[in-house]
């Protein structure tokens, strides 16, 4: 079984509360990092564009290198998560990347701010895989949606620092202060992070002679799967050590975890229309409710208080919900905000005022970003704790693929078939809605397999 002897000592968590949330603090600073230099990329755009004589079309071929290679290196980065000590990988990352930055900054050519940026999309890549393995094993199952909440909100808040910092920076210096400044912080974050604690596979479950262990927490989702009397699915039952599993096998095992296949396919479809709204929502907003494009921009921090709003309610109120009794409560969450906010969109699409049309942009930001730190939890749930990084990598080269996509279709629907300018973005986006939906629907599904696959992962063992 996935369980452990109780001891005195196994009452208490893994590491001290104030250990723990210095540890959350530092893996939401790595995200801050990574959102704060991708915002102010954008906001930099036109400086460079005037450095080197470029256009759109290069600086957009800049930001989707990055974000291509970047996914495609979560691969890699996923099997390393699995099979080395994840403090390390973080910081060794870390460190490259702020060398990167000085490569970016000190760049005399397109072309090699062009490689630097690329180089930076490969290093960024280890803020995926390796922060979502130490949160599984950090905190108990039971308040993984609040803590992963926590962490995932550093990336809205390094966005919008990002953006902030490039304003006043490029104001008073040029555009390459911007990412000197980035990577000096990159340096002392790479200081701190080096300091976390490497909690172990599996949690704080560690056998005295450091070979096999297993886990037995008196945490609400076990509790359930003994009282319910839920049998696990033996054939996603694992023993021992499987960090050196090869690839193919563990994306072969990964794809039977039905529930981890549902949630990964329900996110790439939300995020590829909201994709499609960060690319064109200024774009909409000017031609929908007459403002002007800094008008529009001014109303973005607005929306990111709702989605920063969104992630934490999100994650607490899966936590809470699993703690009632309902074992697919953090399954409900994501579902229940899909289905709502595609309903929540029509008014903003519809409506030519900005007085209305706002507010619900607000709230169906809230909505649509209430299941990331649910749905990360979830699977975490139902994944072995040695294949955690590789199920990360096969979300992220989703994610970046229905990220990449989106903007070239959505952009060539809205011109070809939509008709193009105002009406045609709001012909698009209200037929793109029923997306969500499909989000919805592919998350009510995954509630019948969860409760089963979570006892698979309690009935596994785990082996250093």
């Amino acid at each position: 079984m996935f369980r452990r002897a109780r001891t005195p000592s196994s009452d208490n968590q893994a590491l001290p509360e104030r250990t723990q949330r210095a540890v959350i603090f530092a893996l939401a600073m790595v995200l801050a990092l990574d959102g704060a230099d991708r915002s102010a990329l954008g906001a930099l755009a036109p400086a460079i564009k005037h450095q080197f004589g470029v256009g759109n079309v290069d600086i957009g071929l800049l930001a989707a290198a990055f974000s291509i290679v970047g996914g495609l290196a979560t691969v890699p980065v996923g099997i390393l998560t699995d099979r080395m000590r994840r403090v390390t990988l973080l910081v060794v990352s870390i460190v490259i990347w702020s060398m990167a930055m000085g490569v970016v900054a000190a760049a005399a050519s397109f072309g090699v701010l062009f490689a630097g940026r690329v180089a930076l999309g490969v290093v960024t890549a280890t803020g995926g895989p390796p922060v979502t393995s130490i949160v599984g094993d950090l905190c108990p199952p039971g308040e993984r949606g609040r803590v992963l909440a926590w962490v995932k909100s550093g990336e809205l808040i390094g966005a919008g620092a990002g953006f902030l910092l490039a304003g006043a920076l490029i104001s008073v210096f040029s555009w390459r202060s911007v990412f000197i400044v980035l990577g000096a912080i990159g340096f002392l974050l790479a200081f701190r992070v080096a300091r976390v604690p490497e909690p172990p596979r599996g949690g704080e479950g560690r056998a005295e002679d450091g070979s096999t262990r297993s886990l037995d927490e008196p945490t609400p989702l076990r509790e359930i799967i003994e009282e319910e009397g839920i049998e696990p699915r033996r054939s996603l039952v694992l023993y021992g050590d499987q960090s050196e599993r090869p690839l193919r096998w563990a994306v072969r095992y990964i794809l039977q975890v039905r529930t981890v296949v549902y949630i990964i396919v329900a996110s790439a479809v939300v995020d590829f229309f909201f994709a499609g709204l960060q690319v064109f929502g200024v774009v909409f907003m000017t031609r929908q409710y007459g403002v002007t494009a800094s008008t529009a921009s001014l109303l973005i921090p607005a929306i990111g208080v709702g989605g920063f709003a969104g992630i934490l309610l999100g994650g607490r109120l899966g936590d809470h919900l699993v703690k009632r009794g309902i074992l697919t409560g953090r399954l409900k969450v994501g579902a229940f905000s899909y289905l709502a906010v595609s309903v929540t969109f029509v008014p903003v699409f519809v409506t030519k005022s900005l007085a209305v049309g706002v507010p619900f942009l607000v709230v169906a930001s809230a909505l649509i970003a209430a299941p990331v730190a649910p749905l990360e939890a979830a699977r975490l749930d139902v994944l072995h704790p040695q294949l955690r990084g590789r199920a990360e990598s096969a979300r992220m080269v989703a994610r970046i693929a229905a990220q990449a996509s989106a903007p070239l279709l959505l952009g060539i629907l809205s011109e070809d078939v939509a008709g193009g300018g105002a009406s045609g973005l709001r012909t698009m986006f209200l037929a793109l809605l029923p997306l969500l939906a499909v989000g919805s629907v592919l998350l009510l599904l995954a509630q019948r397999r969860y409760p089963r696959e979570v006892a698979s992962v309690q009935e596994s063992t785990v082996a250093d």
